[in-house]
Parts: C-alpha cells; sequence; structure tokens
C-alpha cells in the first residue's frame, strides 16, 4: 500500500470511530452521569495514552518535562477534557443525540471567530459566509425547523452544546503555543485533569462506582474518542501528501453519526436535523476553502 493509502486508511479508520461517540455517550449516559462519565474515560485515556507512549519509547519525555510544561497542562487539561467533556456529555444528557452531536461540529465556526480577538486574525468575507451559513443550520436543528416560533425542547441543552465549541476552540488556541510532542502533551493534559475532574465530583456528587454498563461506555469513550482516534488522526496526517485530502473525510462522519444514531439508539431522524447539518457541514466546507 502506498503512503497515500495508508493516510486514508487511518483517516477513515478515525473518521468510522468518531461516528460512533454520539450513540456511545448516549447509550452510557443512561447508566452513568455525565461527571462520572468524564472521570472514568480520562483515567482510561491516561492508561491508553501511557501504553502508546512505552511502545513509542518516549516515556523518558515525561521526565524532561519542566514546571511550566507542567502548568500549562493544568491550563489545557481544564479545558480539555475537564470543562469540554463535562459540558458536551451534559447536552448529550439533555438533548436526543441528532441534535447534540451536529451542533458540537460548529467548533471549527467557534475557533474562527475567537481567534479574532486571541490571534489577531482578520475574517474575510468567505469566513462570514461561512459563519451566516453554519449558524443557520443551528438554528433549524435547534428549533426542530420550526424557525419563526423559535421554540425549543431544551434551551438549557443547546446552549451548553454550543458552548462546548468554546471550550475546545479555546483549547485548540491554547495547542498552538505547545511545542511539545503530541502524545506526551495530551497526557500530561489528562494526568493534570483526572484530580481536577475528582475533586468536582467529590464537591457535587461525591465518589461511587456506578453500573458496570456505564464503566464500559466510559472505558469505550476513554479508548477511542479520547486517545486511539487521536493518535489514528494525527499518523493520517503525517503520512499524507496533501492534508486537504484527509481533512474533508471529517465532513462524512456527523453524517455517518446520524446512521448509528438512528439504527442504534432509535431514533427518529429528522428532516430538520438532515437539513441542519447540511448547512452546518456547507459552512464548515466554504470555511476551509476561504482559508486556502
Amino acid at each position: 500500500m502506498t503512503r497515500q493509502g495508508r493516510a486514508y486508511c487511518y483517516a477513515l479508520v478515525t473518521v468510522g470511530l468518531w461516528s460512533t461517540i454520539a450513540t456511545a455517550c448516549k447509550l452510557s449516559l443512561n447508566y452513568i452521569k455525565p461527571a462520572e462519565l468524564v472521570f472514568f474515560s480520562s483515567i482510561v485515556s491516561c492508561l491508553v495514552l501511557l501504553m502508546v507512549l512505552i511502545i513509542q519509547k518516549k516515556l523518558p519525555l515525561l521526565a524532561t518535562m519542566k514546571w511550566s510544561d507542567w502548568f500549562l497542562s493544568a491550563k489545557l487539561g481544564m479545558l480539555n477534557p475537564l470543562l469540554y467533556y463535562l459540558v458536551l456529555f451534559k447536552a448529550y444528557d439533555l438533548l436526543p443525540a441528532q441534535q447534540a452531536q451536529p451542533l458540537n461540529y460548529t467548533w471549527a465556526i467557534t475557533l474562527s471567530i475567537l481567534s479574532v480577538p486571541l490571534l489577531g486574525h482578520k475574517l474575510s468575507r468567505g469566513q462570514l459566509l461561512a459563519i451566516t451559513i453554519s449558524y443557520f443550520g443551528v438554528l433549524v436543528i435547534s428549533t426542530n425547523g420550526n424557525l419563526f416560533s423559535f421554540s425549543m425542547e431544551s434551551p438549557f441543552g443547546i446552549f451548553l452544546a454550543l458552548l462546548s465549541t468554546i471550550f475546545w476552540a479555546l483549547y485548540w488556541i491554547g495547542n498552538t503555543r505547545d511545542s511539545r510532542d503530541p502524545v506526551v502533551g495530551l497526557l500530561m493534559n489528562f494526568i493534570c485533569a483526572v484530580p481536577m475532574i475528582a475533586l468536582y465530583l467529590l464537591v457535587t456528587q461525591g465518589m461511587s462506582i456506578p453500573d458496570m454498563r456505564g464503566l464500559a461506555g466510559a472505558v469505550y469513550i476513554g479508548v477511542f474518542e479520547m486517545g486511539v482516534a487521536f493518535l489514528l488522526w494525527l499518523t493520517a496526517m503525517k503520512l499524507t501528501e496533501n492534508t486537504a485530502r484527509i481533512a474533508n473525510l471529517i465532513f462524512v462522519s456527523p453524517f455517518l453519526s446520524l446512521i448509528f444514531i438512528y439504527f442504534i439508539l432509535g431514533e427518529k431522524i429528522m428532516i430538520s436535523t438532515l437539513v441542519g447539518l447540511f448547512f452546518i457541514v456547507a459552512g464548515l466546507i466554504i470555511q476551509t476553502r476561504a482559508k486556502n
């Protein structure tokens, strides 16, 4: 297989894994609370990333990290996984998966907006058009297509789904200043976040062992969403001859996710979800081309 062929394989497997996460979250939240899901998933992710470092013989890199590196990880870990996943999983708890999942995909649009005040970027006309189109899609999904009545089943859930995109965008902006090995940096972020998540759990609801089905979901999310998918995508981006070819595969994920949501969760996919998702993805594609 050619180098580019292997890049496509890694990318397609990653997209496939990402497509299952909305369903996995919704199923897990039937048996485990959002904060518990974040806590146990983060622990599993730490173990997965630690194993990867051992296999790659990069574990000694942890010993070379300075206090400034750990301080950076504490800040990044507060954003992801702590705030991002706490907010996102609560949104999944309140909303149908077919609503929460597409709204979460607008993080790239949020990133463009936040890059203006935080990184000094300027928005082109194409990017402004992309933002308008994507957020029109958000409006369609949020109101179930009832644009003029502007009624929402769970306004707080919609708010949380959109708030999660802010935390994710802030995390990636923070990562632009991180020159560490990506796996080392991610592991350090999760190591710093786990005690913070544990403290949040103790203060808000106490620590307990949840239903084994909830723990199974946490293991799945920790291994694939927070660990393996990141590594596979990183490998695909290193192998590819053209990053745009790989990046465009991301747009398949939300539509593939709806298939899992329909057949496994049994949610009837609404026309408004498909229409809104079409506008969100169209906006993301326009934004990608506007940047280029």
